[in-house]
């Protein structure tokens, strides 16, 4: 068993089936990618693994370590080390990139979050004082939040679309970041329904109307 499993997970909006009998096993220190056309349940799946309101009403398990989570709300799955990362990363007014990045990160030393900033090309003298607002651009908050992911030291890393509204430039630094992930342990869950990100995968799992 992985660090993470889906076992016979059911799951419906409104009246409408999104996910069914869906079992799935994440390798620890694994790059997967969940794959499939728009409407296959990639997004779903990843919001019902994270707890999120209005993915709750599900049958099936959700195992983490092999511990059922199904009841863990979204804070102690996060506290657990499971992360998602956002298609479309969510604005802070008013909140400079060194308080976002400081708030989860385990090691909250100016040098190790210049360093990650570093990593993903983005010079920290001129963005650990920037807001996570407006100013920045679609790429720059990707890789704002990844650098967030890579300052958590997460066990798990589901990436919803990362490649989504960015440029090539950026779309290299994303997939360094990925590399970086793996290198320290993540595993990595790639959502998408893009080539180039399903080639950084080991795995990849495929969608349709719900079901592998």
């Amino acid at each position: 068993m992985g660090v993470l499993a889906v076992n016979n997970l059911n799951l419906s909006l409104g009246d409408k089936p999104i996910l069914r009998d869906l079992t799935i096993d994440f390798w620890e220190g694994h790059v997967h990618a969940v794959v499939g056309p728009n409407g296959a349940g990639k997004s779903t799946l990843a919001a019902t693994i994270m707890g999120l309101s209005g993915y709750r009403l599900h049958d099936g398990e959700i195992l983490f370590n092999g511990e059922s989570i199904n009841h863990w709300p979204i804070d102690r799955r996060a506290r657990n080390g499971i992360t998602l990362g956002w298609q479309e990363p969510a604005r802070f007014e008013g909140l400079s990139v060194w308080e976002f990045l400081a708030s989860s990160a385990k090691d909250k030393s100016k040098e190790h979050l210049s360093r990650i900033l570093e990593e993903l090309g983005l010079n920290p003298d001129e963005y650990l004082r920037r807001s996570v607002d407006k100013t920045l651009s679609g790429g720059e908050r990707k890789k704002v939040e990844l650098a967030s992911i890579l300052a958590m030291e997460p066990r798990v890393a589901i990436l919803d679309e990362p490649d989504s509204g960015i440029d090539v430039e950026s779309l290299d630094r994303i997939f360094d970041a990925v590399r970086l992930l793996k290198e320290r342990g993540t595993t990595v869950i790639l959502i998408t329904h893009s080539l180039a990100v399903l080639n950084q995968a080991e795995h990849a799992f495929l969608l349709c109307k719900g079901q592998m």
